[in-house]
């Protein structure tokens, strides 16, 4: 064993002692595990790197012993702190670390930062133990040394962790969009277990996409698409100018986006629903064939397209009814985007709801141990926190540059009536 390890009972002390201190420090790491208010990098790059620092710091205590106003005393002393590195197993992590110096001797290293420069592992196993788990019943395997030495029980932690997600959802409830002009809206469902989350996201005419809100409920629920829709329209999204909505195919929406923002706007239907829908009732061995024929079709100009998929349900009929039945529903408005006639880089992010659903993923990978899920404000905050999370990394529409051709669509006085234009999309 080394002259400094992080596990040495000198140093275990020394870490006891300054959490009994400064515990609370960790009531906010172990809020950001639970409610997932960060991706999975974000938790390593907040949690991990002030878990690191603080042992850093503490390392540089048993040093140069610990920081006093005035005249430095010792040999070793305090000088600031300096830019650092710790090597993960498949990255780097930057670190703020403390600089020490010898009064004759010039430098002096922190024994734990030079231990986890040699051995990667020690960093690894750190950011293991804050990853553990994602709910308070792993709360002691989360943080099993520290447990007994921050003096905080399961049910504390409980607390903070709701009122912390709580104040990311109450943020993201009184957003406000009166300065922007939104021309897109997605709107999509998750499930968590056997709750339903009703998410919007918002792009807006330079390209830029925004989570406008969340709803608990699914999106068959006329109520709680009317809810949301309306909520969108206090906090700035207001009816007066048309919007292309992109949806799951949920007859509830298309009735709440009638109620609330009229029957002028274009309606897309989600393709990539369409898809998965249709080919659940399909044997293994035809759904390939299915979605060649969906995409090609999906190429066409409006018409033709809908004609190939209407003589492919009726092929479909005799064998596979309800594999022909669902590719009818709703067969107009998958053609949508073909219709506006917009250029391929531009449509091509317009007829799925792709953008809800990779910020989506995240929670879903995050949550896949948990079993239980207490109720629906329990999914409407991982919601919440998984969009809000995932929004720092939006980048703007595909095709964004050229939003200005769907721009002058949307701002000429609807007829009612879409031409019917060749799509390369």
């Amino acid at each position: 064993m080394s002259d400094y390890e992080i596990a040495d009972r000198k140093d275990s002390r020394a870490l006891t002692e300054f959490l009994q201190k400064e515990g609370q420090f960790l009531l906010p790491i172990v809020s950001l595990i639970e409610t997932a208010q960060a991706a999975i990098d974000e938790v390593i790059d907040v949690a991990g790197r002030a878990t690191i620092e603080a042992v850093l710091q503490l390392s540089a205590q048993e040093v140069a012993g610990e920081k006093h106003s005035g005249k430095a005393q010792g040999a070793i002393r305090w000088h600031g702190q300096q830019s650092g590195v710790v090597p993960l197993s498949n990255r780097k992590l930057r670190v703020r670390k403390p600089r020490l110096r010898h009064k004759e001797q010039g430098e002096v290293e922190v024994p734990a930062y030079r231990a986890l420069q040699t051995n990667s592992t020690l960093a690894s196993r750190m950011l293991d133990i804050l990853l553990h788990g994602v709910s308070t019943r792993h709360y002691r395997q989360v943080l099993p040394e520290m447990a007994q030495t921050v003096g905080v029980s399961k049910s504390s932690v409980s607390r903070e962790a709701i009122e912390a997600s709580e104040q990311v959802l109450q943020a993201l409830a009184e957003r406000r969009f009166d300065d922007r002009d939104i021309l897109l809206i997605y709107l999509d469902g998750l499930r968590f277990g056997r709750q339903h989350v009703l998410a919007a996201v918002g792009v807006d005419s330079q390209g830029n996409k925004h989570v406008l809100g969340v709803r608990q409920g699914a999106s068959e629920n006329a109520v709680v698409v009317q809810g949301l829709l309306e909520d969108l329209v206090a906090r700035g999204v207001r009816p007066g100018r048309r919007r292309l909505f992109v949806i799951d195919g949920s007859k509830a929406l298309r009735q709440g986006i009638e109620a609330v923002y009229g029957s002028t706007n274009p309606v897309q239907r989600c393709r990539r629903h369409k898809e998965r829908n249709v080919l659940s009732y399909l044997p293994k061995e035809e759904q390939l064939r299915m979605r060649q024929v969906m995409k090609a079709a999906w190429r066409l100009p409006a018409s033709q397209g809908e004609a190939r998929l209407e003589k492919e349900a009726q092929a479909l009929e005799k064998d596979h009814p309800s594999a022909a039945a669902s590719l009818r529903e709703g067969l107009a408005e998958m053609f949508t985007v073909n219709r506006l006639g917009l250029p391929a880089p531009l449509s091509r992010g317009l007829c799925s709801t792709n953008v809800i659903e990779s910020s989506f993923s995240g929670a879903r990978s995050k949550t896949r141990r948990v079993t239980h899920w207490q109720d629906g404000s329990m999914a409407l905050r991982w919601a919440a926190a998984s969009l809000v999370a995932t929004e720092k990394n939006f980048r703007k529409l595909l095709g964004y540059k050229l939003l200005w051709i769907l721009q002058a669509y949307l701002d000429e006085p609807s007829d009612g009536q879409l031409a019917d234009n060749r799509n390369v999309g």
